[in-house]
This record gives structure tokens, sequence and C-alpha cells, in this order.
């Protein structure tokens, strides 16, 4: 086949992979998502109607400002990323740091800590175990004992992800800097950690996207709604509007949008490094 006549065939199946895709997240995306966002500018009326339609009154400004005020938008926000932030900065480092001493021990009991930290990930919650320890340390209720639940829960994927990668490091450049007189946390910080940023980002992103939508774990750990993080705060909002007659649609559906907005923006900031993070890590892993 000459070089014209492939270039076509390869042109013609990327336009059909494409085509299927579309296909595909027409009805599992792309509708799903003009459903909320359309409803949650509609006045109560119309959006219980649960339509695809442009909204015949805008209510844009009414629904968003009332879910601020009456769903607690801010508090709720501050309360996230009073978790969020720190749970990302501590898994990020110490999950770097335990992989890196997982990848280069050949020790037994190193790939028994492993195995049982990465099995962590596909192991279902265990939340009265966890309860009764928080209770047993006085913390149960509180930031810092949800802070410590997600920690330990997401920590192993962390190390799952950057493992692989250390593994691919070659060990002359850590041998070359111990003999020119660096410690092991110089060693760390100047060498291991910077060439494991981009799977590190990848891994953030998820952790980001998992710790933030985390409710399981919020309903049972935070108490009072002055600790509510957004998707406990939404939980609660659309349990009172649903002790109405009429559930509220419009302010729900606003309520999800805003939600969801602080991560959108968060995805959209890293995006462009996200993927070759991807695909260095599956190259070197």
């Amino acid at each position: 086949m000459s070089a014209p006549a492939a270039t076509r065939s390869a042109r013609r199946r990327t336009t059909a992979r494409l085509a299927v895709l579309s296909l595909i997240a027409l009805p599992w995306v792309v509708l799903p998502l003009w459903l909320l966002l359309v409803n949650s500018v509609k006045p109560m009326g119309e959006a219980s109607l649960l339509g695809l339609g442009l909204p015949k009154t805008w209510a844009l400004g009414d629904n968003y400002a009332t879910v601020i005020r009456e769903g607690h938008y801010l508090r709720a926000l501050t309360n996230s990323l009073m978790v969020v932030v720190p749970t990302i900065a501590v898994v990020v480092v110490l999950g770097a740091m335990a992989a890196w001493g997982y990848a280069r021990s050949r020790s037994m009991t190193a790939k028994v800590a492993y195995n049982a930290t990465v099995l962590s990930v596909v192991l279902p919650p265990a939340v009265l175990p966890t309860i009764y320890e928080l209770q047993t340390l006085h913390i149960d209720g509180s930031r810092i004992g949800y802070f410590l639940v997600l920690t330990g829960t997401r920590m192993g994927s962390v190390i799952f992800l950057a493992t692989g990668f250390v593994k691919s490091i070659p060990r002359e450049l850590e041998e070359s800097a111990a003999i020119d007189g660096a410690s092991r946390p110089q060693i760390f910080a100047r060498i291991i950690f910077p060439l494991v940023v981009p799977v590190l980002l990848v891994g953030s992103v998820i952790l980001i996207i998992s710790t933030w939508n985390e409710f399981f774990f919020a309903e049972f750990l935070l108490q009072g709604q002055d600790r509510a993080t957004l998707p406990l705060a939404l939980y609660q909002f659309a349990s009172a509007s649903a002790d109405q007659s009429v559930m509220r649609w419009n302010l729900i559906f606003a309520h999800v949008v805003l939600t969801s907005l602080p991560i959108v923006l968060v995805y959209l900031a890293v995006q462009r490094r996200v993927i070759p993070g991807l695909s260095s890590g599956a190259i070197k892993g």
C-alpha cells in the first residue's frame, strides 16, 4: 500500500473511532450534562418537568443565590478545601516516599507490606472498626479524624501508581548523588520526587476527584452541619427539599453544578500535564 493510501486509511479509521465515541458520549455524557445545566437555570415549575429545552423564564441568578445562601455553599466549600488540600498533599508526598522504599527494597517484608498497602485500593471500607478506632482516639466526628481516614484509604492508589515508575529510574542516579555527599532526604527531594511528578500529577487528579466527591465516610464520620463537606451539604439540601411537597429540582441541579465546578476548574488547569503523565507512566511503569 502506498503512503498516501495508508494515510487515507488511517484517517478513515480515526474518523470512525471518533464517530463511535461521539455516539456513545451523546446519550451517556452530553445529554445528562445538558439536562443538569439547563434545568439549573429554570424556575421550579419548569425544572420539575426535567425537560431538555431552554427555559421560558430564566432564573439563573435567583437559583444560584438561593443555593449559596440556603445550601450553605461557602461554608461547605471551605470544609471541603480544609480536608481535601491537606489530604492530597500528605498522600502524594508520603506515597512517593513509600513507593521509593518499596521499589528499592528486596526484602520479603517490604513485598508483603506493599501488597497489603495496595490491597486497600480494592477492599471495601470497614466503617464500624473505623468509627470504633476514632472513638478510642477521641477524634470521632471531627475533621482530623475524617482527614486521617481519607489519607489512609487513599494512600494505596498513589503507592501503586508510583512504585512501578520509580523502578524504572536508574539506581546510578542515586548512587552518584550519594557519592557526592547527598543524604537520603536530599536524594528523594532533588532526584526521585521531581522525576515522579508526572505520575504523581495523574494520581493527584484521581485523588482530587475521589476525595472531593467522597460521601460515604463523610456521612458517618462528620457530625453537625458546620462540618459538612460539599457532597454532604448537597445531600442535606436535597433531603430538606424532599421534605417539602415538591422537589426543588432547579435548586438541586444548581447545587450539583456548584459542587462540581471546583474540580472541573482544577482539571482544566492541569489537563495539559495529565495526558503526558499517563503516557509516561504507561511506558516507564
